[in-house]
């Protein structure tokens, strides 16, 4: 599904001293399974995922998803892959403050109908929210109820890709287990990618991608 060839992200590109993000690597992921991605902080991790989504496009390189060059494609063509082919997990939840739980859901969701609305309802007690929660706004809920919220919002359109940066970091490991199982599963038709610290969370992990530095260390 993706093809990396000598990718190389550059920040500070204006200063006598360069911070290389990502050093020129290639790799090649296949169209599912769960792959975790491991390294310490300033390891290239969470770059290399956010240029794989389009959020981020590299200073060199190739990426090609599916034989398309993601790097030549428009705003717009990135706009709409990610929003028809994609899923996004991050740290912080981004949830809308003035919606319930299941609105921010649904307003992702590419269908507004009963059949979508009721797919939403699974997600989100599949993850442990119960229905009395369902119209509760952000304030009102815990961080790991909004995280497990912003997972469900991530799913609703079966992405063919997941991407997860740290996604089980504000829950407590019941719950992080829990969620890592629900990825698993999603991922043995799809492809989840899972940033993470924490190696044991990647106990179920088909492949372990580990980086250090801006390489790859072992793939």
């Amino acid at each position: 599904m993706f093809k990396v060839k000598d990718i190389t992200m550059i920040y500070d590109m204006e200063s006598d001293e360069k911070s290389f993000a990502l050093k020129g690597f290639d790799l090649e992921l296949p169209d599912k399974g769960l792959i975790g991605i491991i390294g310490p902080s300033g390891s290239g991790k969470s770059t290399l995922m956010y240029c794989l989504s389009t959020l981020k496009k590299p200073v060199e390189g190739s990426i090609l998803y599916n034989d398309r060059e993601l790097t030549e494609i428009s705003s717009k063509e990135r706009e709409v892959l990610r929003r028809q082919e994609f899923g996004f997990i991050f740290q912080k939840h981004y949830l809308i403050p003035y919606m319930g739980a299941m609105d921010n859901v649904m307003v992702a969701s590419m269908n507004q109908g009963f059949e979508a609305r009721e797919k939403a309802r699974t997600f989100l007690k599949n993850l442990g929210i119960k229905d009395k929660e369902f119209r509760k706004k952000p304030s009102k809920l815990s961080g790991g109820q909004c995280q497990r919220v912003a997972i469900a919002r991530a799913m609703i359109n079966d992405p063919k890709v997941v991407f997860a940066d740290e996604p089980t970091a504000s829950l407590d490991h019941e719950n992080a287990y829990n969620v890592m199982n629900i990825l698993k599963e999603y991922s043995k038709d799809r492809l989840v990618l899972v940033v993470t610290h924490d190696r044991s969370i990647l106990d179920g992990a088909d492949r372990i991608i580990e980086m250090w530095d801006g390489e790859i260390t072992e793939a």
